[in-house]
């Protein structure tokens, strides 16, 4: 699944790309993509004649900014937007078509059909469920020492499913909650309410520097993820412990292990992390 990284990698994307173009006609072919109040008709009615007027992101959700209306879309596992020349023949997988005023389309693929989109009037969208309960976006503006170590002290819950709970922070998704609890050096079962302040700052801190190198590296790419200009992401390449089941800890040489942890393949080094 994309994580806010690969996200905000699209985000930036797409701004590139189709920032200020209008749309002229949009294409529904898997209904259900289209989630919320507005019918898959009445959503590709509303948008025609409408001015992509910018791109915002919140955790791992994409909005896009119309003249009037909002769109929020969520990736999901293997969601993508591309940019094609409208005479392009449309790849399998191809969901939603955005026909755009200067000949070109921007198309949405998924492989699974888990994405979806929830069009609302403009200023609303922080009412989209999923959206208002948004924890803090993981950067040192938002995402403050004292609020975190607060809410881990009221949790006996274990750290990692908890910084999986979006409204604890935003964004964070198993690659990245690995990353972080590795760096810190803190067990993923650890019971959150049994970490010392010292290892609360750590961790805090490793959020935000993990985070902020894997947006610098244009995300990761560990299966089909690209950007919206078709390029893979680089931050694999800084991985430490995702995906390096067997190889050797850079920091003790340990053999890194995977287990599970509330259903999610978990990575870890068993020297390292306490």
């Amino acid at each position: 699944m994309p994580e806010l990284p690969e996200v905000e990698t699209v985000r930036k994307g797409l701004a590139q790309l189709v920032e200020g173009r209008t749309i002229v006609g949009v294409d529904v072919y898997w209904d259900r993509i289209i989630s919320g109040p507005i019918h898959s008709e009445e959503f590709a009615n509303q948008l025609i004649g409408e001015k992509l007027v910018g791109f915002e992101r919140r955790g791992k959700y994409l909005i896009f900014l119309f003249t009037h209306w909002a769109m929020v879309s969520h990736l999901r596992m293997e969601g993508k937007y591309e940019v094609e020349a409208k005479e392009t023949p449309l790849k399998k997988h191809t969901h939603v078509v955005f026909h755009l005023d200067d000949g070109w389309d921007l198309r949405y693929l998924d492989v699974r059909k888990f994405g979806r989109m929830t069009l609302v009037p403009l200023g609303e969208q922080e009412s989209v469920a999923g959206l208002k309960t948004l924890g803090p976006e993981p950067v040192p503006e938002t995402f403050k020492l004292a609020s975190f170590q607060k809410t881990l002290k009221q949790k006996t819950r274990a750290i990692k499913p908890l910084l999986l709970d979006q409204k604890v922070v935003a964004g964070l998704g198993n690659i990245y909650v690995d990353e972080a609890l590795f760096k810190a050096k803190i067990h993923p079962l650890r019971p959150a309410n049994t970490l010392k302040l010292s290892e609360t700052k750590r961790l805090h801190e490793a959020i935000i520097q993990v985070l902020g190198e894997a947006v610098e590296a244009g995300g990761t790419t560990i299966r089909t993820y690209k950007n919206a200009l078709g390029e893979a992401g680089s931050f694999q390449v800084k991985l430490h412990v995702y995906g390096k089941t067997n190889e050797p800890c850079i920091y003790c040489g340990t053999p890194i292990q995977k287990l599970k942890v509330a259903q999610r393949g978990t990575h870890i080094c068993p020297s390292c992390q306490k």
